[in-house]
């Protein structure tokens, strides 16, 4: 009995992972969600001969994430357009992650993202932005549902964190505007922060399935009760004179597998999801947005060594889509535009003390 509700727990979990904020609008390229997926090397330290969950109960993990994309295709909806001078928009996102875990459940998490990004930004103001900060850091609480080791070879963890904004809001570059080389603001999806005090709630969660392969979940949603942050944008369009503070969220769900013969290594492949809602769940939705979602097919490669775990992960997007914000709907405009990448490179490297 305890075991079959164990199980029930675990499928309703993985569910939740799957599919949480699959109607909402998602995306990356000019789109700002800037969110990073957490480690899962829980799925190949077990083919090393280690134990899932750590090597003692007081086990300090430090994480260090890397994402890079080009986002250089335009598209207007889920339509994409042909144009002769594309926005290039080029991201890495760094995040530096640590874990200490005060019991086999309980856990303290951190994450401070980096920032580095350059766009040519070809409507007025004119001229390439180059921006480079520490972005918004979290500091939060994690818990895994069942005490480890499991009976039925799977678990679900879930978090909560505090958004600080200790990233800047308001990065500025020359521009040409009018004739005059003035200080302009970037375009918001290169600014490292958002200015707003949010709220991240996230799970994360494995099942064993057939010989060494796992199911594996992963949802999170950042929640950003302000409105906006009165940084100007320099629109001129009705209602999008100052930034929006935007909710953001990424889910992952797959399956990992251990190759045979090669030892403490593992194939996984997934479906990815990530974006900006074109309404926030807390508070009002003004200012200037670019909602919008990917879905990407997502390939990776896990590899574990001891205490130390590299991830490479190649999303490679299948759907993109911009729907139009709050005051677009308001005044009845076009549909905005936004630029997206065909695919995006993540690597992480987990190192357990």
């Amino acid at each position: 009995m305890i075991k079959d509700k164990r199980r029930m727990w675990l499928t309703a979990a993985l569910a939740i992972a799957a599919f949480a904020g699959e109607d909402r609008a998602s995306a990356q390229g000019c789109v700002a969600a800037h969110s990073n997926q957490r480690s899962m090397d829980e799925l190949v330290r077990s083919l090393d001969g280690g134990t899932k969950y750590g090597w003692s109960i007081h086990n300090l993990t430090v994480d260090i994430g890397y994402r890079m994309f080009n986002s250089n295709k335009y598209f207007i909806g889920d339509e994409e357009i042909a144009r002769p001078n594309a926005i290039r928009n080029h991201q890495n996102i760094f995040d530096m992650g640590v874990e200490y875990r005060f019991t086999p459940q309980w856990s303290f998490i951190a994450d401070v993202p980096v920032f580095d990004g350059s766009r040519n930004q070809l409507y007025p103001p004119t001229g390439v932005f180059q921006v480079s900060g520490i972005g918004d850091i979290t500091l939060g609480a994690q818990r895994w549902i069942f005490r480890p080791p499991t009976e039925f070879g799977g678990d679900v963890a879930v978090s909560a964190s505090v958004k600080i904004p200790t990233g800047i809001n308001n990065a500025t570059g020359s521009a040409l505007y009018k004739g005059q080389v003035v200080k302009a603001t970037a375009d918001q999806s290169m600014q490292p922060g958002d200015g707003g005090w949010g709220l991240m709630l996230a799970t994360q969660g494995y099942k064993s399935m057939w010989t060494r392969a796992d199911l594996y979940g992963q949802a999170q949603y950042l929640f950003n009760p302000r409105d906006t942050n009165g940084v100007l944008t320099f629109r001129s369009q009705p209602g999008q004179s100052v930034m929006s503070v935007t909710d953001q969220y990424l889910y992952r769900l797959g399956v990992s597998q251990g190759v045979p013969k090669l030892r403490g290594v593992a194939l996984s492949l997934g479906v990815r999801g990530e974006g900006v809602p074109v309404r926030d769940l807390l508070g009002a939705s003004n200012g200037f947005r670019r909602p919008g979602s990917v879905i990407s097919l997502d390939p990776g490669l896990m590899v574990n060594v001891r205490r130390t775990t590299l991830s490479v992960n190649g999303p490679w997007a299948l759907r993109r889509d911009r729907p139009p914000s709050v005051p677009e709907l308001a005044n009845n405009t076009k549909n905005g535009d936004a630029f997206f990448a065909d695919y995006t490179v993540l690597v992480g490297l987990s190192h357990h003390f």
